[in-house]
């Protein structure tokens, strides 16, 4: 039986780039849903015009928008069997999506992450402090919850029933290392598969300023410490 794909694009001022990344996503999916964050440019315009699903969320934060797309998914009554989750800015590589879901296809794995790995990533397309964090999160995963993680990538597909289960709660920075922490404790099956990466189009709003990077770092670790405790 042929699996039901859909994809989650978080969007937040991404008129220049939302239209590639929905280009870019291969034919096998049945639903783009774009979440506009409270956009003050066309992002939901171009978006509708590439074809893809667009709904609002005015609460600004990463977490609301991803959370706005699962609710939409479970109030279609749609067949739904993997959601793929990827960011608007075109840092990513779409056309790797095949290979981000092979896993749960043919391994039946519940979680995939995309792992940017530095020799498959365009110059100066991660910043220091995105390594830095990265480097300090997966490690103190590895310490307390003898993680194989190596990243805290935004590209990650997962299967439907097991992000219900999840029961995800973050509304902002803290979403991606939320999924992770709430994958190990409950000891649902993962793995990563090396992804390529390339610089945004346009500014960060998390780790291109310094408020966004201290607010991303410090939520982060209060996930991390809250599980390792519980």
């Amino acid at each position: 039986m042929k699996s039901a794909v859909k994809v989650i694009i978080p969007a937040y001022n991404e008129a220049p780039a939302i239209s590639k990344v929905i280009g870019d996503i291969p034919n096998f999916v049945q639903e783009i849903i774009v979440v506009d964050n409270g956009s003050t440019d066309p992002t939901s315009e171009v978006a509708k015009r590439a074809g893809a699903t667009v709904l609002i969320e005015p609460n600004k934060g990463y977490g609301f928008a991803c959370l706005k797309g699962i609710e939409y998914i479970q109030n279609s009554n749609q067949k739904t069997d993997i959601i793929v989750f990827i960011d608007g800015d075109y840092s990513d590589y779409p056309q790797q999506m095949s290979e981000i879901i092979a896993p749960i296809l043919n391994q039946n794995i519940d979680f995939v992450l995309g792992s940017r790995k530095k020799n498959l990533s365009g110059k100066g397309a991660m910043l220091p402090q995105q390594r830095f964090g990265n480097w300090l999160a997966t490690n103190l995963m590895r310490l307390f919850f003898d993680s194989k993680f190596t990243d805290l990538g935004p590209f990650r597909a997962i299967k439907y029933q097991v992000l219900k289960q999840l029961s995800m709660k973050d509304k902002t920075y803290g979403w991606t290392v939320e999924m992770q922490l709430k994958i190990l404790k409950q000891n649902f099956t993962y793995m990563e598969v090396p992804v390529k990466y390339r610089s945004r189009i346009g500014v960060s709003k998390v780790s291109g300023t310094l408020k966004g990077a201290i607010f991303a770092g410090v939520k982060i670790l209060t996930w991390i410490f809250k599980y390792s405790f519980k």
